[in-house]
């Protein structure tokens, strides 16, 4: 979605809502602060950038997780904002039509980790952050698709989470079968939304003559044939 027109705007309130309360149902606890949770927007927040192109699908999913941080929280802190990024970026990954290029964030979040002493003795860890560079070479496997931008999300999460929580290198490493576990299952949701929501969608289309949003068609389950 290049601009946004009048059925563009409709479709991007309601995934703003469906975001929003998304964003109110919490799937898991972060290590090293108690206050701070992974969401059910988690298995579909990325899908945004598919379905309304990197830049809208970037501000979609910022400023539902925005308002949702808003209408939760009495007090909101600097790591409560910074958290709005990872989730937006994983948007940006699965959107973009250049995957090497959005690739380069998960680079850049390496650097930062490793700059931090505890980053510094549990280096290996930031290799997760090697797979939306190797998922960027096959942008037509949804499954790996949606494991990049998941794993941008974590990227870009972990070089925030290293600054401004105090975690050791043992609690870093006690997180790799965590990582494995989760990451795992927002890659299945991404993946299963994305068809889902592709087939919701084309169905629609079908029905009302209405075209909201440029489709993935070959996402789309059911189709009519002849």
């Amino acid at each position: 979605m290049k601009q946004l027109t009048p059925k563009n705007l409709i479709f991007l309130i309601g995934f703003v809502l469906f975001v929003w309360i998304g964003s109110k149902i919490n799937f898991s606890a972060l290590t090293g602060s108690p206050n701070q949770f992974f969401t059910l927007v988690q298995f579909f927040g990325p899908i945004a950038g598919g379905v309304l192109g990197p830049v809208f699908g970037f501000l979609t999913v910022l400023v539902a997780n925005a308002i949702g941080l808003i209408t939760r929280n009495t007090s909101i802190g600097l790591v409560d904002v910074l958290r709005l990024l990872p989730l937006a970026g994983a948007a940006v990954y699965f959107g973009m039509k250049e995957k090497k290029t959005s690739a380069l964030v998960a680079l850049i979040a390496m650097a930062v980790f490793v700059l931090h002493p505890v980053g510094r003795q549990v280096w290996f860890f930031s290799l997760f952050w090697t797979i939306p560079m190797i998922s960027a070479f096959f942008p037509k496997i949804l499954l790996l698709r949606s494991l990049g931008a998941t794993m941008t999300a974590h990227a870009i999460g972990g070089a925030i989470w290293v600054w401004t929580i105090p975690m050791t290198a043992d609690m870093w490493i006690a997180l790799i079968p965590v990582v494995i576990f989760e990451r795992a299952l927002f890659t299945l949701g991404i993946a299963g939304s994305y068809i889902g929501t592709t087939t919701l969608l084309d169905k629609f289309e079908q029905w009302t003559g209405i075209d909201l949003v440029e489709l993935e068609r070959k996402y789309a389950l059911f189709k009519v044939k002849g």
